[in-house]
């Protein structure tokens, strides 16, 4: 796999390690390393030092919900961690937050002393006051990135968040204040699930959801700041699959990041992807994945844009294997599918082409068609 050239930072891949518990100290950095992690975002670091919370995880079955803040660790501390971690030669990128200009510069400037090789702006937590206050006001936006900015000179990218209402204002803020990239999006807002039996939310407070289930708010924003700026972006949401990394990229990353994948699967979720992205570009004869990067965005038009030529759903001909299924039937809302045992009937005069059965089919036996 050929190297990354991300914010002019050297990466021997597109995989990078997000900020999260699973990089939240040198060792932890140094197996990310080992895994085969193109780089690692630290642990968010404060100037103050939150008290750890417990519980602080809760998973559903899809995604995941955290409401550990920020490392417990002082950033006197991470000096002897960053120096530990860069005995594997690795890049890192430290994730700082901060409420102010002159609070978060103060630790962009420690950080880059201490030797990290980039700074990513957490700035968009989805607990606390931090979405209110910061990702939703791209003046804030502004401010902080320029104030960190104009005070390091090594790259600095700004996380953003599908919490804020315009993700693209944001975005160009970023880019004006002197942002080198745009990575997104932080984990959304969430409350998991509620204990029925009990009447108590499975985590006593608002948290942060990751995993499966936000990537295609992921995806969306990926392609929205890819189609606002020249900046290059770092795609992160519900990545678990090569394919879902190559999602990503075709619609403008660069690189992407990798969390609870790595919370629910450990360490080797890295290498695993590495494998599927080699096995599909080696099938596929790609040699560089920068060639695909934006690749999809084209396709992407506003809605008034989009001619909607009336397409009819037809069956491919084919008996259905599963006599019992009758998802594609149940599902029309039109009434336009029928399914007398293995053979699935579509009237065309009721047909309006919404394409709901062509994705249900589990044997793919319906398809759109003029």
């Amino acid at each position: 796999m050929s190297q990354i050239d991300f914010m002019g930072l050297q990466l021997k891949n597109p995989i990078i390690v997000a900020a999260g518990p699973w990089s939240r100290n040198g060792e932890m950095v140094r197996r990310a390393f080992q895994a085969g992690a193109g780089a690692v975002v630290t642990e968010t670091i404060v100037n103050e030092v939150n008290p750890d919370i417990r519980p602080r995880m809760a998973y559903d079955g899809q995604g995941v919900q955290n409401i550990r803040l920020y490392s417990d660790m002082r950033i006197e501390e991470w000096e002897q961690e960053i120096r530990l971690a860069k005995s594997e030669g690795g890049v890192i990128i430290a994730s700082v937050c901060a409420q102010t200009p002159s609070e978060i510069k103060y630790l962009a400037t420690k950080m880059e002393k201490i030797g990290v090789d980039a700074i990513e702006l957490g700035i968009a937590s989805p607990m606390g006051e931090g979405v209110e206050v910061i990702a939703s006001s791209p003046e804030r936006v502004y401010e902080l990135t320029k104030a960190v900015a104009d005070a390091v000179e090594i790259p600095v990218m700004v996380k953003l968040s599908q919490n804020a209402s315009n993700i693209a204002r944001n975005a160009r803020a970023a880019e004006k204040a002197g942002a080198r990239g745009i990575s997104a999006i932080d984990t959304i807002r969430c409350i998991i699930g509620v204990d029925i039996d009990t009447g108590k939310p499975l985590l006593t407070t608002y948290g942060g959801y990751s995993g499966g289930p936000i990537r295609p708010m992921g995806l969306a924003s990926v392609a929205t700041v890819a189609q606002s700026v020249r900046l290059p972006v770092c795609g992160i949401g519900g990545i678990e699959t090569g394919r879902h990394a190559l999602e990503y990229m075709m619609l403008g990353a660069s690189t992407v990041q990798l969390g609870t994948a790595i919370l629910l699967e450990g360490y080797s979720a890295i290498g695993r992807i590495l494998a599927e992205l080699a096995q599909w570009q080696e099938k596929k004869g790609i040699a560089d994945l920068a060639q695909l990067r934006g690749m999809a965005l084209p396709e992407l038009k506003a809605f008034d844009d989009i001619a909607l030529e009336p397409k009819t759903a037809k069956s491919a001909g084919t008996a259905c294997r599963d006599i019992a299924c009758r998802k594609c039937a149940r599902a029309c809302l039109y009434d336009a599918i029928e399914k007398k045992s293995d053979v699935i009937t579509i009237e065309r005069d009721r047909c309006r082409g919404c394409g709901l059965c062509v994705s249900l089919c589990p044997e793919k036996l319906i398809r759109l068609a003029w």
